[in-house]
């Protein structure tokens, strides 16, 4: 069972939005940013790709790259900056990377 990080105590009159987290439905508050939409439903953005680590932000700011999640195209979002839509679909992994056959 996964537990939330965050527990949302304020600002609970925001229309809800859904959002889908590794294939996992969730709820979230619109104007939320990912990592509070994230954190609010599941335990950890993502886990470390040096170590396995969980990770879960760290500057809160932008500026220290803790917080990548993937959208569904595979594109890096940074959760502490970026707000969420309804209708989202995250990764927590990035996708793999596939090579063009160059020959």
């Amino acid at each position: 069972m996964t537990h939330a990080r965050f527990v949302r105590l304020g600002e609970t009159g925001r229309a809800a939005i859904t959002l889908s987290i590794d294939g996992r439905e969730v709820r979230a508050l619109e104007g939320d940013t990912l990592m509070v939409a994230m954190l609010g439903n599941v335990s950890h953005l993502r886990h470390s790709e040096f170590g396995g680590e969980a990770r879960s932000g760290f500057c809160l700011m932008g500026a220290c790259q803790d917080c990548w999640v993937y959208d569904e195209r595979g594109e890096r979002l940074r959760s502490c900056s970026t707000i969420a839509r309804d209708g989202m679909r995250l990764s927590t992994t990035p996708q793999e990377a596939t090579w063009p056959n160059l020959a």
